[in-house]
C-alpha cells in the first residue's frame, strides 16, 4: 500500500496555488500573503490563459479564481474544468456578493466562495482548510477497496484479482493501479503519477510511467493493444474507464 505518511507529506510540501485574479494590486498582497504561508504562487491575470495554466502539468493544489475576468469569466472557467475531470479545489474570490452567485458557483463545482472585501486571515484559514480536506479524502480513499470493470482491488491486502484469480503486480504496478482507480475518469499526467507514486520531483521527466502502464494493460486488459479501462488521453496523460 502506499505509505500514507509519505504521501500527505508529498501533498503538503507542495502545496501550489494558481491565482486567477485581474486587479494587480490585489494579486500582490494576496501572493504576499500566500507566500508568507509557505504556499507556491503563480498569477495570471486573464480567464483564457488561467485555464490553460488550470490544466497544466503538475496540476495546481488549488485554484483561487476571481469571476469577473478577461478572456474568460471565472463561472466558464470553472464550468470548464469540471467538465475535463479535473477535481483541483477550487476558492472563488469575487466582489459579486448575491446568493444567486454564490449558488452558481458551488452548483459549477467551487469548494468555497468568499466575497471582496474579505479578512486575510480569514481567507488564509479558508485556504488551509479546503487543501487539508483534499489530502483527507485521497488518504481515506487510499484504504478502501476499488474495483473497475472485473478488476478488484484490496488496498490492505496489496492484493489484485481480475476475474475472481489474483493477479501478480510488482509494488509500483499495484500503487499506480491504485492511483488511477481511486480517481476513475480524471485524467492523471505523467507528472502527477510521477509524483504521487514514485515520489518524484515534478520536474523529473521519465518514461518509467509508460512502461509501467503497458504492464499493467498487459495483466489486466483483455486486448492489452486496444485498452477499454486503462486509456491514453493525448497528450495529457492517462484515465481510468470504470
Amino acid at each position: 500500500m502506499i505509505d500514507a505518511p509519505a504521501a500527505r507529506a508529498a501533498m503538503l510540501a507542495t502545496r501550489r496555488v494558481l491565482l486567477i485574479e485581474d486587479n494587480p494590486d490585489l494579486a500582490f498582497g494576496l501572493r504576499n500573503n500566500l507566500e508568507i504561508e509557505g504556499y507556491e504562487v503563480e498569477v495570471v491575470g486573464d480567464g483564457t490563459l488561467g485555464l490553460e495554466r488550470a490544466r497544466a502539468e503538475p496540476a495546481p493544489d488549488l485554484v483561487i479564481l476571481d469571476l469577473m475576468l478577461p478572456g474568460l469569466d471565472g463561472y466558464r472557467l470553472l464550468s470548464a474544468l469540471r467538465d475535463a475531470g479535473a477535481a483541483t479545489p477550487v476558492l472563488i474570490l469575487t466582489a459579486r456578493g448575491e446568493e444567486a452567485d454564490k449558488v452558481r458557483g458551488f452548483r459549477l463545482g467551487a469548494d468555497d466562495y468568499v466575497t471582496k472585501p474579505f479578512g486575510v486571515l480569514e481567507l488564509m484559514a479558508r485556504v488551509e482548510a479546503i487543501l487539508r480536506r483534499a489530502t483527507t479524502r485521497v488518504l481515506a480513499d487510499m484504504e478502501a477497496t476499488a474495483r473497475f470493470g472485473d478488476v478488484e482491488i484490496d488496498p490492505s491486502a496489496r492484493l489484485v484479482r481480475r476475474d475472481g484469480r489474483m493477479v501478480d503486480l510488482s509494488p509500483k504496478e499495484f500503487d499506480l493501479l491504485l492511483v488511477l482507480a481511486r480517481r476513475q475518469n480524471q485524467v492523471l499526467s505523467r507528472a502527477e503519477l510521477l509524483k504521487l507514486v514514485w515520489g518524484y520531483d515534478t520536474s523529473v521527466v521519465s518514461r518509467t510511467v509508460d512502461t509501467h502502464i503497458a504492464e499493467l494493460r498487459r495483466k489486466l486488459e483483455a486486448s492489452p493493444s486496444s485498452p477499454r479501462h486503462i486509456a491514453t488521453v493525448w497528450k495529457l496523460g492517462y484515465r481510468l474507464v470504470p
